[in-house]
C-alpha cells in the first residue's frame, strides 16, 4: 500500500509527514483516505527512525473537513462501523508510541477537528479555523469527539461546540485549549519544525510511556466511542440523518424537525 492515492508521505529530519493530498474537497476524507492514513500511521509509528509524526493537509484552506459527504452521495461502503474506519483512523493516532502532530492551516472541521483535537500536540497558522458540523449535517462523533473533547476545553465548551456548530479561530482555540500554539501561516512549517526538533532531543522510549501513561487515564472512551459508533450506524440509516446529506447536496438548510414525531 506504498502507492498511495489520497495521501503523501514524506521524512523531513526524523519525522514523518502524513498529508491529506485532497485540496479539491477542503481535504475531506472518504474510507480510501482513512485507510492509507491508517497505514502510514501505523508505518510510520514502529519505525525506529522515525521521532515523531506530522498530520497535515495539502493546499491552503484546510487542514482536514471530516468525511467526503459527496463521496458515494453520502453513504460509504468500507469497514468500520458506519462504513468509514473512523474508528481505525483514531485509535492508529492514538496507539503508535510517537508524538503526533497536527499541523493545522485552514479548516479543521467536523471529523477534521477531531483528528485536531486527538492528536497529542496541535500547532495552528493564523487563519485556521476549528468547530463541528455534526447535528447540521445529521451526524456526530460520539467517542473522541465528544468526550475527549470535554477533557481538554471543559464540558461547557465543548457543549458548545457541538450544539451551536460555531466557528472558532485560532487565537479562541488557543484560549480554550484545543491547540498548542498559534504563529503566522508563513512560519507554520518552521514552528512544526521547531517542536520536531525539540522531541527528536527526547529519550525516545520515555516519550513512548509518557503517551501510554496519558493515555491510560482516557482509555475508557474508546469504549465509548465504540458503543456511540453502533448507534450512529443505526442512525444514518434514519430519514432525519439522511435530511442532512441530502440538504448539504441540495445545498439548502435542513429540516430535521419534519422527522420529529410528537406522542398524543
Amino acid at each position: 500500500m506504498e502507492d498511495y492515492q489520497d495521501i503523501l508521505y514524506e521524512v523531513r529530519n526524523g519525522a514523518a509527514w502524513i498529508i491529506i493530498n485532497r485540496p479539491k474537497v477542503y481535504n475531506a476524507f472518504r474510507a480510501e483516505t482513512c485507510e492509507e492514513l491508517i497505514h502510514a500511521i501505523q508505518k510510520a509509528g514502529w519505525d525506529r527512525n522515525i521521532g515523531a509524526i506530522v498530520l497535515a493537509g495539502a493546499g491552503e484552506k484546510a487542514f482536514c473537513t471530516g468525511g467526503d459527504q459527496s463521496a458515494h452521495e453520502g453513504t460509504y461502503g468500507g469497514r468500520g462501523t458506519i462504513g468509514l474506519p473512523v474508528e481505525d483512523l483514531q485509535s492508529a493516532i492514538r496507539d503508535v508510541p510517537k508524538p503526533v502532530i497536527a499541523r493545522v492551516q485552514g479548516y479543521a472541521i467536523g471529523g477534521g477537528n477531531v483528528l485536531a483535537t486527538l492528536c497529542d500536540l496541535t500547532i495552528a497558522s493564523e487563519n485556521a479555523i476549528f468547530g463541528q458540523v455534526g447535528p447540521k449535517v445529521g451526524s456526530v462523533d460520539p467517542g473522541w469527539g465528544t468526550a475527549y473533547l470535554a477533557r481538554i476545553v471543559g464540558e461547557k465548551k465543548a457543549r458548545e461546540i457541538w450544539y451551536l456548530c460555531r466557528r472558532y479561530t485560532a487565537n479562541e482555540a488557543l484560549d480554550m485549549g484545543l491547540v498548542n500554539t498559534v504563529v503566522s501561516d508563513n512560519d507554520l512549517d518552521q514552528e512544526v519544525e521547531r517542536w520536531v526538533a525539540e522531541i527528536m532531543e527526547k529519550s525516545p522510549t520515555a516519550l513512548a510511556i509518557a503517551k501510554r501513561s496519558f493515555n491510560a487515564d482516557s482509555e475508557n472512551i474508546r469504549a465509548i466511542g465504540q458503543l456511540g459508533f453502533e448507534a450512529l450506524g443505526l442512525y444514518y440509516e434514519t430519514d432525519e440523518s439522511k435530511e442532512g446529506v441530502k440538504a448539504f447536496l441540495e445545498k439548502r438548510p435542513p429540516n430535521f424537525r419534519k422527522y420529529t414525531k410528537t406522542r398524543d
